[in-house]
């Protein structure tokens, strides 16, 4: 194999790669011989086959096997032998003609032009200092949070009179279209709190001051986004029979409603509910902390990025952002700028996020950090685990596609990383409120 570089451009490199046909035919023999043992073809003995015909046979299918084998090795072989390691998949293009080389005819010459990783020396982890905003629950959030429980599991008893707002009423209905029946409207025993929008736009309003016995008839009209089609914007009858009226009890604070909810008293509810906004609270603590870290490595690196990485990065970046802007759910701060201020803008962030992104790997390559097998197949679960009857197919997927399990690996591998740089930076607590905090968070 003759590898010759054509063409050295900031990250940009171009190779000439040659191998005679004479090393291609000396592995097509290699391989036939290889299969021979175990070739089995009406008309010969199994593993008796002649070589001669089994290259008359199947010569240029093997022969393409060995070409596109040699391609993906000589091309890693010549960026290994430059010490280079690609940014991106090389791009091939065989400067004769694939069937020539096939068939045997002409030596395997191809150029291949690929972007590298550019060299940069990253900073001392140890000389960084960030400070860190930690936050714990006050004894108020944590009551505040016991009476959201207690709301929002509120129970109710028999009034008598007519049903009032939060009131909860019991009822029987069905519901009809141009006089049809439809799939799903019709319900009995059903339990609705009037006001807290479980039913369509108006439905509830229409229960106000009716009493147990009443049967009335609510008219209502589906929404044009309505999740189903055939009911999309469709004025609908419900014929409403109520079978009880109730109104909301005071819930008690006490051990029995701890029991309620499966917890041993109302010190085990109310330590629970700690746990959960300490966790709540930590996780905002690494969201601010990591940024706070990106900031300080975005400061320190300067250097040339690989421009299909950065491309790439962007268009993901666009299509998002078209799919936000399709959606409505653009801010109002976006709202407001043209696609080209936008753009300027959104292409500042793929930079950083691809600067950052080769530190990180370089800090983590140099650092010896890896994600382990456990890790990986803990991702793995996690992935599978959310198309519940597919667990297996979502696995075998990822195991089949290396491209599509190395972005599921990133995020772990990235976090990892992370870890390490913190336990090496200077990094100093600051006891704030949750509010502090969480404005921190929000501002990212």
């Amino acid at each position: 194999m003759n590898v010759t570089e054509t063409k050295s451009e900031g990250l940009s490199r171009e190779f000439r790669v040659s191998i005679p046909k004479g090393e291609l035919a000396a592995k097509l023999n290699d391989k036939i011989t290889e299969m021979q043992p175990k070739m089995n073809l009406k008309g010969f003995r199994p593993g008796k086959v002649p070589a001669a015909h089994i290259k008359k046979m199947y010569g240029k299918s093997i022969m393409g096997d060995i070409v596109n084998d040699l391609v993906n090795e000589s091309s890693s072989k010549a960026l290994e032998e430059k010490s280079l390691r690609a940014a991106s998949r090389p791009s091939i293009h065989l400067d004769v003609a694939a069937d020539a080389v096939v068939a045997g005819e002409a030596d395997l010459d191809y150029h291949m032009h690929v972007e590298v990783m550019p060299e940069f020396e990253p900073t001392d982890v140890s000389s960084i200092s960030i400070e860190r905003m930690v936050a714990e629950p006050t004894e108020d959030e944590i009551n505040d949070s016991l009476k959201r429980i207690a709301e929002n599991n509120k129970s109710y008893a028999t009034k008598e009179g007519k049903a009032e707002k939060d009131d909860q009423v019991v009822i029987d209905f069905v519901g009809s279209i141009d006089g049809e029946k439809f799939d799903g409207g019709a319900a009995e025993d059903m339990p609705l709190v009037i006001g807290s929008g479980r039913f369509i736009p108006g439905f509830e309003d229409q229960l106000i001051g009716v009493s147990a016995g009443d049967e009335v008839n609510v008219n209502v009209t589906f929404p044009e986004e309505y999740q189903v089609e055939t009911l999309k914007g469709k004025p609908a009858l419900f014929e409403v029979k109520v079978k009880e009226v109730k109104g909301p009890k005071e819930t008690e604070l006490n051990d029995e409603f701890a029991k309620t909810l499966g917890l041993e008293d109302l010190e085990a509810l109310k330590g629970a509910l700690k746990n959960q906004l300490s966790g709540d609270l930590n996780f905002a603590t690494r969201q601010q902390v990591k940024r706070v870290l990106l900031d300080a490595l975005d400061e320190r690196h300067a250097f040339d990025l690989p421009p299909l990485m950065v491309k790439a990065e962007f268009d993901q970046i666009w299509a998002q952002f078209e799919q936000e802007k399709t959606a409505g759910r653009l801010s109002e701060e976006d709202k407001g700028k043209s696609d080209e201020d936008l753009k300027a803008e959104y292409q500042k962030i793929a930079d950083r996020r691809v600067r950052l992104g080769l530190v990180l790997a370089e800090i983590g390559r140099r650092a010896g950090v890896q994600v382990t097998n456990e890790e990986l197949s803990q991702v793995l679960r996690q992935e599978a685990s959310r198309y519940p009857g597919q667990e297996r197919q979502v696995i075998d997927f990822y195991r089949q596609n290396p491209g599509a399990l190395s972005q599921l690996q990133a995020p772990v591998y990235e976090e990892k990383v992370v870890d390490y740089i913190l336990s090496k930076a200077t990094v100093t607590d600051k006891s704030v409120t949750r509010e502090e905090l969480m404005k921190e968070v929000g501002d990212e």
